[in-house]
C-alpha cells in the first residue's frame, strides 16, 4: 500500500532527526576521544587513568627492575645537571627542553657528539634520565626536549603523538647543527618517543648530521595504537567512532591518526636504525617491531628482542644485553 504524502513527510522527518542525532552523538564521541587521549588539561583522560587506575599492558608492579639503583643515580644527576634550552618552531611556538653536558672522559668526549632523547606519551624529559645518563657517561652532550602538550610545553596545544613532535625534532637538530656544524647526532626515543624518531627518519630536511637512530617500543601508527586502546579501554570497535575522532583530530590538532605513521616514514629512511622491543609488551604490541623493521628502507638496520620485557622495560629487564647492543650499534655507525 502506498503511503500518503503526509505520512511520507513524517517518516522522512523522523529519519532525518534520527540520523542527525546519531551524527551529533558520533561527533560528541569523537571529540570526547580526542580530549581523552590528546588534551593534557582534560579531567577525564588517558593520562589520569595511567596514573591512578592502571591500564592493560602498563602494570609494572611485578616487573623486573634490574637497573633500579642506576636509574635513581641517573635521576639525581639529571635534576642537578639539567639546564633549560628552547627552540622556536616553524609556526613560531617556543618549545622548551633540557640540555646536559657529556662526561669529559667518555669515549665520545670530543664536544661534537650529541644524543637527543625523546620521552613517551604523557611523560617528561626526566623520564629519560637513565638513557641520558648513559649517553652522557660516554661523553655525549644530551638534549632532552619535551613534546608538545607535555611538561613545560603543556600549553602548546594538543598532544601530537610523535607526529608534530617529529617535525619539531628536525628543528631541534638544526639548532644543534647551527651551533656545531661538526655535530654527530644520535636520535633515541622510547614508546611515543620511539614513534617520534621513526617518524623523523624519513622526513625531508632531516640533517645529515644525524648518524643513527635507536627506537625502543615505538608504534606503527597513531591509528593502530588508538584502535588497540579503544578496544582495551572502552571495549569498542574502531568503526565509526575512531573515524569521527580522526576527523576531529584533523580539525583540532592538525593531523590525522592515519597520516601519523612511523611505517610510512620508515619507507623513506636512509639512516642506520636499531629497533628494540620487549616480547611481553602488550601496550604497544610486540608484533609492531617487525612491521616497523620490515618497512625501514635503511641499508643498515638491526633489531633487538628483550625476552620477558613489558612496555618500556627492556633496559630494566636485561640491562647488560640492552646496553651492549646499543653501544655496539652506536660504535659501528656513529
Amino acid at each position: 500500500m502506498a503511503l500518503s504524502r503526509r505520512t511520507r513527510r513524517v517518516v522522512v522527518t523522523v529519519v532525518v532527526a534520527v540520523v542527525a542525532l546519531a551524527l551529533v552523538g558520533l561527533g560528541l564521541a569523537g571529540n570526547f576521544l580526542v580530549d581523552f587521549a590528546l588534551n593534557p588539561r582534560s579531567e577525564v583522560s588517558m593520562a589520569n587513568m595511567m596514573r591512578t587506575e592502571g591500564v592493560d599492558g602498563l602494570d609494572y608492579a611485578e616487573a623486573p627492575k634490574l637497573d633500579e639503583g642506576y636509574a635513581e643515580e641517573a635521576a639525581s644527576w639529571f635534576e642537578a645537571e639539567k639546564r633549560s634550552v628552547s627552540h622556536r618552531s616553524d609556526n613560531g611556538t617556543v618549545l622548551l627542553g633540557w640540555e646536559l653536558d657529556g662526561s669529559e672522559d667518555g669515549a665520545y668526549a670530543d664536544g661534537h657528539t650529541w644524543a637527543v632523547v625523546c620521552h613517551g606519551y604523557v611523560g617528561k624529559p626526566a623520564d629519560m634520565a637513565k638513557y641520558a645518563y648513559h649517553f652522557s657517561q660516554l661523553g655525549m652532550n644530551v638534549l632532552a626536549p619535551a613534546a608538545r602538550g607535555h611538561e613545560r610545553n603543556v600549553d602548546t596545544g594538543l598532544i601530537q603523538m610523535g607526529w608534530g613532535d617529529a617535525s619539531d625534532l628536525v628543528g631541534w637538530v638544526d639548532d644543534i647543527v647551527a651551533r656545531d656544524p661538526e655535530a654527530r647526532i644520535l636520535l633515541f626515543g622510547t614508546s611515543m618517543g620511539g614513534a617520534e624518531v621513526m617518524m623523523a627518519s624519513g622526513m625531508d630536511g632531516l640533517s645529515e648530521n644525524v648518524r643513527l637512530i635507536v627506537e625502543d617500543c615505538g608504534y606503527t601508527s597513531v591509528w593502530d595504537e588508538f584502535a588497540l586502546q579503544l578496544g582495551n579501554v572502552f571495549g569498542l570497535p574502531c568503526f565509526p567512532i575512531l573515524n569521527v575522532a580522526d576527523a576531529a583530530c584533523l580539525l583540532r590538532a592538525g593531523y590525522t591518526f592515519e597520516s601519523a605513521s612511523a611505517v610510512e616514514s620508515l619507507r623513506k629512511a636512509s639512516v642506520p636504525m636499531l629497533f628494540i622491543h620487549g616480547d611481553a609488551d602488550t601496550f604497544v604490541p610486540f608484533s609492531m617491531l617487525d612491521e616497523c623493521y620490515d618497512a625501514c628502507a635503511s641499508a643498515v638496520k638491526e633489531k633487538l628482542v628483550i625476552e620477558g620485557a613489558g612496555h618500556g622495560l627492556s633496559a630494566s629487564t636485561d640491562p647488560t644485553l640492552y646496553w651492549t647492543t646499543v653501544d655496539t650499534f652506536v660504535s659501528n655507525n656513529l
